[in-house]
């Protein structure tokens, strides 16, 4: 048996320890996965798309590979030019008029590289020249040539595409909302947050996604981590396809179908979870694929609140204030789950003010009993609906 004061300091720290422990995040908050591959023993599938591998190796590497490709190339050749000259015994006739050499004024491993890097690079002195007594020293001229050239399309290529890669450099000025916040948005519970394009050239076929990242475990026991579960956000009614020109509040309705429907503002706290937003898009100025990603974990969900508006109208132009992007204000919201509030709500009878019409609509009411809700509805504004729906559930 434990003293009471331990047994107590033991609850407390057991109670704590969901907010001790250190969040480990699926995706970071600047749109890199955390997620390091080890023990990948086929390794030799990275060399069959040599050239996606080496665009996708960090600049440092890249750089040091495209200086060695050359470096090795000119070496190589020049080697060969240097043993051409050897074995024909150009070395040995340096300086004789007598004698025609495979190259001209070429009489050391130096020369040849040099001569080597003129050839690939077709810089051609004019100094150092090929002669026509030399038919092994054309074939090798071909097939530098031939070789030199195949390099140069591999290396440059592999390069541009790095440079012009939109995915790093363009998604930088896609800014995503610090936070999500859970607040009632045209009658229903909502889990919002916002997104926005720094630059004046927009993206084209912008289109947004969110997934739930969440451990699961099925009825039969078998434990899935990190579960992906999709979020509507739009899909079936078109909203999640974009015109970013202004920062937009993007809104996932908490309805049945819903990964949120049944957590409440106080489980929300103790829930670990993690949402990833992906927004998708093509560059207006490059017509290449960008994509943005970011994340928010549970402590960043903040509930009862919404975004400050950050759009304003001035003379004859809209003006965005990013300096209220991240910014958000508290709301009278329910802290009771979305299935809980719904049914409150069908208990009661009293749908909240914002959705009384739609509700008496859906429900058919008889037109003695829509006056008598309607009398209740503007009794529950004067009052404050959502405070006497919590009360009386409290009760």
């Amino acid at each position: 048996m434990f003293p009471t004061d331990t047994l107590q300091q033991k609850i407390e720290i057991t109670d704590l320890k969901p907010f001790l422990q250190k969040i480990q995040r699926y995706v970071r908050k600047d749109g890199k996965c955390n997620v390091h591959h080890g023990n990948v023993r086929e390794t030799y599938r990275y060399l069959t798309d040599i050239f996606t591998t080496l665009v996708d190796l960090k600049w440092r590497f890249n750089l040091f590979i495209f200086v060695l490709v050359y470096t090795v190339t000119w070496l190589f050749f020049g080697f060969m030019w240097w043993l051409i000259a050897y074995i024909r015994g150009d070395l040995e006739h340096i300086g004789d008029n007598q004698w025609t050499p495979c190259v001209n004024n070429l009489n050391s491993f130096v020369t040849a590289f040099l001569f080597s890097i003129e050839t690939e690079t077709t810089i051609g002195y004019g100094h150092r020249v090929i002669t026509d007594k030399c038919p092994e020293g054309i074939v090798l001229l071909l097939v530098q040539s031939v070789l030199g050239s195949i390099v140069n399309a591999f290396m440059v290529g592999c390069m541009f595409v790095k440079i012009s890669q939109p995915k790093k450099r363009r998604a930088e000025t896609l800014v995503f909302s610090t936070n999500a916040v859970i607040s009632i948005r045209d009658g229903r519970l909502c889990l919002m947050f916002r997104v926005g394009d720094l630059r004046n050239s927009h993206i084209v076929e912008a289109s947004i996604r969110a997934k739930l990242i969440k451990s699961k475990q099925t009825k039969e026991g078998e434990f899935i981590p990190l579960n992906q579960t999709d979020m509507n956000v739009g899909y079936d009614t078109g909203d999640d396809r974009l015109f970013l020109v202004s920062p937009l509040i993007i809104c996932h309705e908490i309805n049945q179908h819903s990964p949120f429907w049944e957590i409440s503002k106080e489980h929300l706290a103790h829930e670990e979870l993690e949402i990833v937003v992906i927004l998708e898009g093509m560059v207006e100025a490059t017509g290449m694929t960008c994509q943005a990603r970011s994340s928010y974990v549970a402590s960043e969900i903040k509930w009862g609140y919404r975004f400050t508006p950050v759009l304003t109208l001035e003379d004859g132009f809209y003006e965005v204030d990013y300096n209220s992007f991240h910014d958000i204000y508290e709301t009278n919201t329910p802290s009771c789950s979305a299935r809980e509030l719904a049914e409150m709500m069908a208990r009661c009878r009293l749908p909240l003010t914002w959705s009384v019409s739609s509700r008496l609509s859906t429900q058919g009411l008889p037109d003695s009993q829509e006056k008598r809700s309607s009398e209740a509805e503007e009794l529950a504004e004067r009052n404050g609906d959502v405070a006497n729906i919590e009360s009386e559930s409290k009760v």
